[in-house]
């Protein structure tokens, strides 16, 4: 049996079943992981003797005839983390110079949730720098590689944790999304990403990028992967403040996963009609439309005005700045970050030559974006109106989702994960505009802070661009419907069950 070949509840089932050992699962996926990790330079760091001791004693536990009860519900099943998710072993680097020989003294809540289902985390995964990118060629550790095609870039910021999942090292991996970074990469790598609701999973233990959008989603090779992971990581946590408390005693959102959903009503917005994405996207939407229509859900054409639009991109490229301005002042050197390279002359001296070593170009200029709206005289003619139109883009998804707008009432509306299939590595490096642009379907959902799904909906096989996917947007706290449906979209484009021809070192 291979486990690589296996998805997350299967390879779960073989372990409770003792068709496989969970040591021999986690040895599989970490000696995947060593073969495949200097072609795609997914994972910063392995955790082998930890992983493994860890599987033998799972295997102990079945042994004795322990049940999902007590060894959990993910018991023995290799997963990976993306690196600026704090762990209690190794290193938390968030791929900066500044966080280099960092070692958290806790673990994220996520990551403490996973573990205490069962789940065995093999390693750290690769991203850009401070999560701050859309291609994972901004990481300290260098860029990380598209499994289906090594001269491409596999999306970002999650990137590792997308190239972890889609090469078959894992069968599941924790991402965070503060402008589709969860769901971008998922698109280009050809698997499933979930966006839960602002508050839906704990940032407790997450390195903050932009305080008021980041969140932490799984990533897996299907829906139904997808959805058992999102059940074992969300709750309320009292650690986050902005953590939900739903009242909900148990978040399932397997069971429902194939039952028929019902009437169902998907908009499409007309704004990604307007044929500016390229043609491999658009022939993903049409698939994804006549999949759900064949499934007997009703698509409508909806309207977002605002949240599709380059206001979106301006008012995002303000706010996330801003906070991310604010959150990383603590990089001082001092009490955080490493401290320069002596002599230093002054404190601000310190400062400087702190940050000007241990900080990347990208991460600098958004400090620098964020400084300069916060600034005074520039607050209200920026900050403050970034914040106007963030409330603009709620106010488009609500009225299509209560039906103010549009044809009625829709469950979820479909659109783009990106307007391109992945480009090449360094294509659009010089350019950061070009860079930002390719978040223009995702940054709405995060500024408004709703659910998302991304599903695979096709390949760029005429330009050998590689993979290309759908997401289904819906109200907050909604997973479960967008799950199903997602689930319909892939039982009838089954792109997941490809397999990508992997480059060896």
């Amino acid at each position: 049996m291979d486990p690589a070949a296996l998805t997350l509840r299967d390879l779960r089932d073989a372990i409770a079943s003792r068709r496989l050992t969970a040591e021999a699962a986690v040895r599989a996926a970490l000696d995947r992981a060593h073969a495949l990790n200097p072609a795609l330079n997914a994972f910063i760091e392995l955790h082998d003797d930890h992983a493994l001791a860890r599987a033998r004693e799972i295997d102990a536990a079945i042994a004795r005839g322990e049940g999902e009860g007590t060894v959990g519900p993910l018991a023995g099943v290799p997963i990976a983390l993306k690196d600026n998710i704090c762990l209690a072993r190794g290193r938390t680097t968030a791929a900066s110079r500044y966080l280099e020989n960092y070692r958290s003294p806790f673990s994220a809540t996520a990551a403490q949730r996973l573990e205490a289902a069962g789940a065995i985390i093999i390693g750290k995964t690769n991203l850009d720098e401070f999560a701050m990118g859309s291609s994972t060629e901004r990481s300290a550790f260098g860029p990380t590689r598209n499994p289906w095609d090594p001269s491409r870039v596999p999306g970002g910021s999650s990137g590792g944790s997308a190239a972890a999942v889609a090469a078959r090292i894992v069968p599941g991996a924790l991402g965070s999304d503060t402008g589709g970074s969860i769901r971008q990469p998922a698109g280009w790598c050809n698997i499933v990403g979930v966006k839960p609701t602002y508050g839906r999973v704990s940032r407790w233990g997450l390195v903050a990028y932009a305080s008021s959008l980041d969140q932490i989603g799984p990533m897996a090779r299907t829906v139904a992967d997808a959805a058992l992971l999102l059940s074992v990581i969300c709750g309320h946590d009292p650690l986050d403040a902005t953590s939900l408390d739903t009242g909900e005693a148990t978040h399932d959102f397997v069971s429902g996963l194939d039952a028929p959903p019902g009437p169902a009503r998907v908009g499409v917005p007309r704004q990604v009609r307007d044929g500016a994405h390229h043609p491999a996207v658009a022939a993903a939407l049409d698939r994804a439309v006549a999949a759900l229509r064949d499934a007997g859900v009703e698509v409508v054409d909806a309207d977002l005005t605002h949240a599709l639009s380059d206001h979106a991109i301006a008012a995002y490229y303000i706010i996330a700045p801003a906070e991310a301005s604010s959150n990383l002042a603590r990089y001082d050197g001092v009490r955080y970050g490493r401290p320069p390279s002596p002599p230093v002359t002054s404190l601000d001296d310190l400062y400087t030559r702190a940050r000007t070593e241990g900080l990347g170009d990208e991460v600098k200029r958004r400090i620098m974006l964020g400084t300069h709206a916060l600034s005074s005289g520039y607050y209200d003619a920026y900050y403050t109106t970034a914040l106007r139109v963030r409330r603009l883009i709620k106010a488009d998804f609500d009225a299509c989702f209560s039906g103010a707008k549009g044809p009625g009432p829709v469950d979820a509306l479909l659109i783009p994960s990106s307007p391109h299939p992945p480009f090449r590595l360094g294509e659009k490096s010089a350019d950061p505009l070009a860079m930002y642009l390719e978040d223009i379907y995702t940054v709405g959902v995060n500024l408004a802070g709703l659910p998302a799904v991304t599903v695979p909906a096709g390949f760029d096989d005429e330009g050998g661009g590689g993979p290309v996917g759908v997401q289904l947007v819906g109200p907050a706290m909604a997973e479960g419907r967008l799950l199903q449906l997602a689930r319909l979209i892939e039982r009838r484009l089954p792109f997941h069950e490809r397999i990508p021809s992997l480059p060896t070192a």
